[in-house]
């Protein structure tokens, strides 16, 4: 794709744009459906209405650059484009289907080769506000004592430890955007996540972040990387930045998280939905396929998701255990035992479930399930 001959300006306007005007389309549906439609439901809406009208923007106003976005294929042409918009529609889907949440945003991002993100814009329509990488950078002080927000559903293993060791108070939050905008506003001092993320999710907030003087890194210290093959972005660490040293070195002495690949976070994912009914966070190819012990049980990417939500089939599930996932190329093979039965009561079967994954980048393609009785071990030892 060519180079665009836009300015870093012209960019960083388009992007605060398109990030506010997606937010009105929402402010919208949500004013509509909310104690309306399931909130799930209305999260999808909502996302592919916000999805839809920023790529048409883009497609119009930018139609050499490539797109990354959340609601969207994975155009792999991206990885040999000059500029690429990575786009999250609606972070924090959870928390826009739930009322008195301002919690949720829209993310605008660009990144270009050589530079990585130039341009960045984050929303957050509930409180009527655009954050800018092209926003004048503010001074603020440092609260006392110190606020680290996580993940309201999914906070780091080593958040408690770390909080005590910097002496900071914990601060339970949605949406990627939402809680590094806390930061850029000072509400907070530090914003702190591990365990799973993808390059949409940072992309935009860590853009503005940085535009506006914090640290942004991995927990490990390492930087950013986006546009990469696979979109997995496990985890990173959005602070002021006198307080980057110490707070990467209390990660580094309490942190027991080990790292992922996007292929296994991705499997993860779909094995977790089994159980949970929602495959909001699992992305399939729309041509994916699933074939279980010979028999072809779904044919697209939408049906395999629409199942694990809907289908009767998998509402008997009550438990998943001993999980193990491994990663062979660009397969990962998942072995656990399925527990079925009623909720509360003892499973009534259990069986053994092997899955073949294939996920050759960042949507699962294919999966070839194999599921056969299981007896426990006290059973097998009653018997003989």
């Amino acid at each position: 794709m060519s180079e665009s001959t836009h300015s870093r300006i012209a960019d960083e306007a388009l992007a605060a744009e398109l990030a506010q005007a997606a937010g009105a389309i929402l402010l919208g549906i949500r004013a509509e459906g909310l104690g309306v439609d399931d909130g799930r439901e209305l999260g999808r809406r909502g996302d592919k209405a916000a999805d839809s009208y920023i790529l048409d923007r883009l497609a119009a106003e930018r139609p050499g650059d490539a797109v990354l976005s959340e609601e969207s294929a994975d155009d792999r042409s991206r990885l040999d484009a000059a500029r690429v918009w990575i786009i999250d529609p609606l972070d924090g889907s959870k928390e826009y289907g739930l009322p008195n949440h301002a919690d949720w945003a829209v993310h605008v991002a660009l990144w270009e080769r050589g530079s990585g993100i130039t341009a960045a814009a984050v929303a957050q329509p509930a409180l009527g506000a655009v954050y800018s990488s092209g926003d004048e950078a503010a001074s603020v002080a440092a609260n006392s004592p110190l606020r680290v927000v996580v993940s309201g559903s999914r906070p780091p293993a080593f958040t408690e430890a770390v909080a005590a060791e910097l002496g900071a108070d914990v601060v339970h939050m949605g949406s990627a955007g939402a809680k590094a905008m806390a930061v850029v506003r000072g509400e907070v001092d530090a914003y702190l996540h591990a365990g799973g993320q993808w390059e949409w999710d940072s992309a935009a907030p860590v853009g503005v972040a940085q535009a506006a003087g914090l640290h942004c890194s991995r927990i490990d210290g390492s930087p950013l990387l986006y546009n990469e093959s696979h979109p997995y972005l496990p985890d990173l660490v959005i602070c002021r930045p006198e307080l980057s040293e110490s707070i990467l070195g209390a990660i580094a002495k309490h942190s027991t998280e080990s790292a992922v690949s996007g292929r296994v976070a991705m499997a993860r994912e779909y094995v977790n939905a089994l159980l949970t009914h929602d495959a909001t966070k699992v992305r399939f190819a729309a041509d994916a396929w699933r074939v279980e012990n010979g028999q072809r049980t779904g044919d697209s990417g939408a049906f395999i998701s629409n199942e694990l939500e809907q289908g009767q089939q998998y509402r008997g599930i009550v438990a998943i255990r001993e999980l193990a996932l491994r990663e062979w190329g660009e397969s990962v093979v998942a072995r656990y035992l399925l527990d079925l039965g009623t909720p509360g009561q003892a499973p009534a079967v259990t069986v053994f479930v092997t899955e073949y994954f294939g996920i050759p980048a960042g949507e699962i393609e294919s999966i070839l399930a194999i599921i056969e009785p299981h007896e426990d071990d006290s059973k097998e030892a009653g018997t003989q």
